[in-house]
């Protein structure tokens, strides 16, 4: 039988708070390996989410593309989701629908042909939709080849440096030699007078890109479509555009409703748009979408039977969740087009502010400054005696997140932040941004001026450290 004393201690013991007063607040955790013991799940889960407050704040990430908030009933249909393995339709078949209402959407959005059957799939990322897409060319080029008793060696995409590195990863995966127009110094997209001596009759597709990752500008894809009808008629070769619409994909037909970037052009054959940017997902989800069934060839598409039931599959992953494709389904019919368009109209109204703002200060340049996506770029001169990463440093020290980097070649010289305006970031953020952007500046500048300015010294030469 316990004593008083002793049962006095227990109960203080069961007072005292489960978490916190857990040994393991005083010893570390395993890091490389499993533990022998397990450790209660409240613990683990106060250590791991307390760890986790030495990464970034979400809604200061401006460096991020990515959606970094959604409405409750969105993370509700997450939660719902999120144990559904999204390739299972024999048991989740009315997730299969949704993608494909998700797809209709999208097609008739992007101005796709009138068909019974849209062709298109989800992906994790534009990324995988890229590297699908891109396939699908290189089978169709491939397959024409053979039909005219030609070679299939050697084949190409012609694509500007401006280009997401999954462009360079796709050529080396898939053996496809990669024809890169070089940027130059005030010229950030791809150049149309550079592009057709790289075009031959290996030219698989040409890449054109609404939203670069560097600079947020919009690719001449009407240009280029022009030119590959000129070719087309010239040389006989029916080559194709892929649009990444990562970025862009979900502004401009708000935006921009008449400007054909879409299947409107003759040469646009597939698109890719990342639902976890502008579409307002979390992430992963991305979307191809085929102009026409004709451009997704058979012996691309894999048919399964051991989920049970025969299924056709078109992605490089198999086994994936179901959430992201549910949520984007909601934010489209949540939203609807004029919901959408709000949202993209707010973001770029205050990038356009940011970006004027930014344009007045002294040696302060925007890369372009028509902008028409919210995303922003901008040079600081050398006379500042500061650079693009001084400043990306010290607005971390505020908790905004703003990358600073070089532009590829042959503008590597030219260095550059960038900033991203997400449906979160309002006028009041902006004010704020601007206010550090400035002290920072006069900060670093005065910094610079006393790090030139000669030491004194006293009657023995030495610095006074004390006036430096």
């Amino acid at each position: 039988m316990l004593s008083k004393k002793k049962v006095f201690k227990e109960k203080e013991k069961e007072n005292l708070s489960a978490t916190y007063a857990n040994r393991y607040f005083t010893k570390p955790i395993s890091k490389t390996s499993i533990p022998a013991d397990g450790i209660d799940g409240d613990v683990v889960y106060q250590l791991i989410h307390d760890e986790l407050n030495m990464d970034g704040n979400p809604a200061l990430n401006l460096a991020s593309f990515v959606t970094t908030w959604m409405e409750p009933q969105a993370e509700k249909l997450i939660m719902e989701t999120t144990n559904k393995n999204f390739v299972d339709q024999e048991e989740y078949p009315q997730t299969g629908k949704i993608q494909g209402r998700v797809v209709n959407m999208l097609a008739k959005l992007f101005h796709a042909p009138k068909s019974d059957e849209y062709i298109g799939t989800a992906t994790i990322g534009s990324s995988e939709a890229i590297m699908l897409g891109l396939l699908a060319h290189k089978w169709t080029w491939r397959k024409k080849r053979k039909a005219a008793g030609k070679s299939t060696e050697n084949p190409n995409i012609v694509i500007g440096a401006d280009v997401h590195v999954v462009w360079e990863k796709f050529a080396r995966y898939f053996d496809v030699e990669m024809r890169i127009i070089p940027m130059k110094e005030g010229h950030y997209t791809l150049s149309v007078d550079e592009l057709k001596p790289q075009i031959d009759e290996n030219t698989i597709c040409v890449g054109a890109v609404m939203g670069t990752t560097f600079t947020g500008q919009l690719d001449p894809v009407q240009e280029i479509n022009t030119l590959l009808e000129e070719i087309k008629i010239e040389k006989g070769w029916d080559i194709p555009i892929h649009v990444d619409g990562a970025s862009g994909g979900f502004i401009l037909p708000f935006l921009y409703p008449e400007f054909e970037w879409d299947f409107r052009l003759s040469h646009v054959r597939s698109i890719n748009v990342s639902g976890h940017k502008y579409g307002l997902v979390y992430p992963g989800i991305g979307w191809l979408i085929m102009k026409d069934k004709t451009d997704l060839p058979e012996d691309l598409i894999f048919y399964v039977n051991y989920l049970g039931s025969e299924e056709a599959t078109y992605t490089l992953n198999f086994s994936r969740g179901s959430s992201m494709v549910v949520a984007q389904y909601y934010n489209l019919l949540n939203l609807g087009i004029n919901g959408y368009k709000q949202i993209m109209q707010n973001s770029l109204e205050n990038a356009q502010y940011l970006g004027k703002k930014i344009e007045e200060m002294p040696n302060y340049h925007l890369t372009n400054t028509n902008i028409k996506l919210p995303i922003l770029a901008f040079t600081i001169d050398s006379s500042a005696g500061y650079s693009v990463y001084d400043l990306s440093d010290k607005l971390r020290e505020r908790g905004w997140i703003v990358p600073a980097y070089s532009l590829p070649p042959n503008a590597q010289e030219v260095k550059v932040l960038r900033i991203v305006i997400k449906e979160n970031f309002s006028r009041d953020m902006a004010d704020m941004l601007l206010n550090d952007i400035k002290t920072f500046s006069k900060e670093l500048k005065t910094k610079k001026i006393n790090l030139k300015r000669p030491q004194k010294t006293n009657n023995n030469g030495q610095i006074n450290k004390h006036i430096c």
